[in-house]
């Protein structure tokens, strides 16, 4: 298995954009405020994840990266955040193609990349940041620290109700 960090696409707090910003506009035509407004914070972005050599299949685990701040499922240092971990996704509108099956299939950027709308829990469309965790989609209260895990054992924290 071959492991890839998360990525960390996560801010503090949304800015005060247009609603709807992102319907029927190219994920390239976004500002970079806006681009960063996508994420919601559900911070599966930020689990560790393992490739399958042989089929190419990607599992999540419940292994947080290093940089994850489980309480407020945001990076710890997200200025920082590639050049302290190894393999952490620089995802863009350049690189979502590319990149996009590292992401959660509920991932904004994701569905977004894949032309589908954003769902009824994302802040964005609820107006309300705790809707991710109310629909279950957030990670808070179910991972684990990466420096808790002894490597030989990633395997043995697949989950298999997160894709």
């Amino acid at each position: 298995m071959r492991r890839k960090g998360g990525n960390g696409m996560v801010k503090e707090r949304a800015p005060a954009l247009r609603p709807g910003f992102w319907k029927g506009r190219a994920l390239e035509d976004l500002s970079r405020e806006e681009w960063e407004a996508l994420c919601d914070g559900c911070g599966r972005c930020c689990l560790i994840k393992l490739e399958d050599e042989d089929t190419g299949a990607i599992h999540f685990t419940d292994i947080a990266c290093r940089l994850f701040d489980p309480e407020t499922c945001r990076c710890g240092n997200y200025a920082l955040r590639f050049q302290l971990v190894k393999g952490c996704v620089r995802l863009s509108p350049d690189t979502i193609e590319q990149d996009r099956e590292w992401m959660p299939t509920t991932c904004a950027y994701r569905l977004l990349s894949e032309g589908k709308d954003l769902p009824d829990w994302h802040y964005l469309v609820s107006g309300s940041r705790e809707t991710v965790r109310e629909a279950g989609i957030s990670v808070h209260g179910r991972t684990i620290p990466e420096f808790e895990v002894d490597e030989d054992d990633y395997e043995d924290r697949i989950i298999e109700d997160i894709r």
